[in-house]
């Protein structure tokens, strides 16, 4: 992983990390950030509905992400999730979800998931490279899509950190959905 850090960390050298803070500060708005834990929450759920109904063809994956509202929601807009690599009625075999935001990991990983097992990703998204290797491993990869699973992760934590009093004000694609 020390190379791929490394260029995650090149990339982000040129980034106006204050921004959004500065902003929040001018607007007298209370900031924080809880990207990885939302990504950490969709992660935790989706693996937990995959290990529980286990889908046995690649349609199955993508039926079950349906059932989930966000992903409804954003197939309604062309945003839904995608097979990637692999068909639908290919066989779904064990899957690993992947809901790291931003970056992936190494493109090494993918070597090592088929060796655990592992016949299907489920991911945010999937850069060119990555694409490449999962398929050089015999991957099938469904792409939920990534503003849709950032939306089942801020909900998934906002269903458990706020009460009714509080309101969630909507924008730059991201919906409340209550559980």
């Amino acid at each position: 992983m020390e190379g791929r850090i490394k260029e995650v960390e090149r990339r982000l050298m040129p980034v106006n990390h204050c921004r959004a803070v500065d902003a929040a500060r001018l607007l007298d708005i209370p900031f924080m950030c809880l990207h990885t834990p939302a990504d950490n929450m969709v992660a935790s759920y989706l693996q937990g509905v995959f290990d529980e109904r286990k889908p046995y063809r690649i349609e199955d994956v993508v039926d079950l992400l349906l059932e989930v509202p966000e992903y409804r929601q954003a197939k309604k807009i062309g945003a839904g999730p995608k097979i990637l690599i692999g068909s639908e009625k290919r066989k779904a075999g064990k899957v690993f979800v992947d809901m790291t935001g931003g970056t992936e990991g190494a493109k090494k990983i993918f070597s090592s998931l088929t060796a655990g097992g592992v016949s299907t990703i489920v991911a945010m998204h999937l850069s060119e490279d990555h694409r490449k290797e999962a398929e050089k491993n015999h991957l099938n990869v469904v792409i939920a899509g990534h503003i849709a699973s950032d939306n089942v992760g801020v909900n998934l934590l906002l269903d458990r950190i706020l009460d009714d009093t509080i309101e969630v004000i909507e924008c730059s694609g991201f919906s409340r959905v209550r559980r």
